[in-house]
């Protein structure tokens, strides 16, 4: 096990993908953050207080939970945990930042987009992620990237955070 990312490294990271995302939607305005279950919500949070100590405005906050939206739901004997989801405002017109922790083959990001659809026709929908490890099987890339990680297949990449880990850091196992 290595350790990528330590707490700083992270708090790093999220500071300027709050500055990327700020500057290329040219402010806050109709803009909110949809974390993707589970660590992309708590870093969408975090995004989320970033923006509010540069801007002073406050971003609205969605959770989107991707289980039902899985294209391999049903194939396999485990039931899925169903975590819900939460977009307490109107998607209409406005710019989505969808947040999540690892890129890896674009399948969780397909889902989310179908799930965010469902809520109505946004502006735009753009994709933030705290590590990219490559390896796509769909055409998906993230707007807004932490860290690059090159890996293997066989790799793989945890990110803890202390909201549901007791500490910050992405390992490479």
């Amino acid at each position: 096990m290595r350790i990528l990312l330590d707490h700083m490294a992270i708090q790093r990271a999220l500071t300027r993908i709050a500055h990327e995302i700020l500057e290329k939607n040219q402010g806050s305005a109709h803009l909110a953050l949809v974390g993707i279950h589970t660590r992309g919500v708590f870093l969408s949070r975090r995004l989320a207080q970033i923006v509010q100590e540069i801007e002073g405005v406050e971003l609205p906050c969605g959770e989107i939970d991707i289980t039902l939206y899985r294209d391999d739901v049903g194939r396999s004997r485990l039931h899925p945990e169903v975590r819900g989801t939460q977009v307490s405002f109107g998607v209409e017109n406005m710019r989505i930042v969808l947040v999540d922790d690892v890129l890896y083959t674009g399948r969780t990001v397909r889902a989310a987009l179908d799930a965010l659809i469902d809520f109505g026709r946004p502006r735009n929908i753009q994709l933030a992620v705290l590590v990219d490890r490559g390896h796509r099987e769909l055409p998906i890339r993230a707007d807004y990237v932490g860290k690059n990680l090159p890996t293997a297949r066989d790799e793989r990449v945890s990110v803890r955070l202390a909201e549901c880990d007791d500490k910050d850091e992405v390992v490479i196992e």
